[in-house]
Formats: structure tokens, C-alpha cells, sequence
């Protein structure tokens, strides 16, 4: 699949890191993604609800996808490893998109990573639930990730904290949210719980061009 067909999606994303604060890579006085993670390397993972979506004419809705990344340093310095799952629900042609669009290869705001990839774990089809519960996001993959997050508390009662970060998955509004216990992960000899640690969630509108 080529990085000119025309695709659009949107829907819903959050992401849970192993970051002790608010992620140094968007918010410091450094460049962006020149921070260093506050653990020396950033383990990440990155989950996406596609409410409506279409490739080439081919409908994506209803579908979820889910990277995890391990980086080694600040994010522009690259050498990322990255393992991507897609669920069992869609078909060939379907999961084939979305590895297209989710790798960066068709395009659109992942493409701006693509670069800084050093290994590719593959993808995978398996079953993920995500869920939206008032101002919690979470995903369950069976016997390899049970994540979700919980906005950040602000001084406006139960408004969660929004900024226009120019975070690729949504420029203008991105919510600071936490991992909740028991965000853990588990595969490819990896093993985190980023319960308590940084986290954002969004609205997602992509398209290509």
C-alpha cells in the first residue's frame, strides 16, 4: 500500500508511559523530543479506537490498533523498537491498512516517526478491547496488556487538563491523564506496569492527503 492513497479516520487514542512526570519530551526547555525520559529510556504504549474510518474506499470502523515502543534516550535520537497489534476483527484487507497508516508507510502524523525506528517486532492479530468509562480510557489485549488512564487532577473541580502540546495525534487538544494500577504489559521479553505514571489521551482526526 502506497503512501498515496486517500485515507481518513477518526476516533479516539490514549497512550501510558514510564515517565515519573508530565512527558519531558513535549513539555521542557529542550527542543522536542530532546529530553531525556525520566527513567533513562521511555517504555510506552500507544492505543487507538477507529470510530469511523476509510482506505481506498476499504471501511476501517470500529477497528483498534496498539504500539508499544521501547526508546533508549530521547526520542530524536531514534533507535526505537517497536511491536505493533491489530485486532483479530479486521480482515486481510483491513488489517493491512491499518499497518499501513500506524506504521507511517500511507502517510499521515505517524509518518513523522518512521525515521527514528530502529527495530521492527512485527505485528500481530489479536483481540483488543477499548473501552471509554467517563474520563478513563483503557485497553485489554488477553495475556499481554491491561492499560488504561485517569486525567490528571486539576483546580477546576473534575476538568481535566487540556493543551495544545503539538502532539502528532492531536496538535491543539491533548489531555494529561496518569496510568491506573495495573497497567502492565507483557511480551516479546519485555515486562512493564507504568501504574501511576504519565499519560495522555485525545480525540483523533487524521487523513491523507
Amino acid at each position: 500500500m502506497s503512501a498515496q492513497v486517500q485515507w481518513k479516520l477518526s476516533g479516539d487514542y490514549f497512550e501510558n508511559c514510564n515517565c515519573r512526570v508530565v512527558c519531558p519530551c513535549l513539555v521542557s526547555t529542550a527542543a522536542p523530543l530532546n529530553s531525556r525520559p525520566t527513567e533513562g529510556i521511555c517504555d510506552a504504549a500507544l492505543v487507538f479506537h477507529v470510530e469511523n474510518g476509510t482506505y481506498d474506499g476499504l471501511s476501517l470502523d470500529d477497528l483498534n490498533v496498539a504500539l508499544i515502543a521501547r526508546i533508549p534516550g530521547p526520542m530524536a535520537d531514534g533507535n526505537w523498537t517497536i511491536a505493533a497489534y491489530i485486532d483479530t476483527r479486521a480482515n486481510d484487507r483491513q488489517a493491512e491498512a491499518l499497518e499501513a497508516i500506524f506504521s507511517g508507510s500511507a502517510g499521515g502524523p505517524m509518518a513523522a516517526f518512521a525515521p527514528l525506528i530502529g527495530t521492527s517486532l512485527g505485528t500481530k492479530k489479536v483481540p483488543i478491547a477499548y473501552a471509554i468509562d467517563g474520563k478513563t480510557r483503557s485497553v485489554r489485549i488477553p495475556d499481554i496488556m491491561q492499560m488504561s488512564v485517569e486525567p490528571l487532577p486539576s483546580l477546576r473541580g473534575n476538568e481535566e487538563i487540556w493543551a495544545a502540546t503539538g502532539h502528532p495525534a492531536n496538535p491543539d487538544k491533548l489531555a494529561f491523564a496518569a496510568g491506573s494500577p495495573g497497567s502492565t504489559f507483557r511480551d516479546y521479553g519485555m515486562q512493564w506496569d507504568n501504574s501511576g505514571r504519565n499519560g495522555h489521551y485525545a480525540p483523533i482526526s487524521w487523513s491523507n492527503p
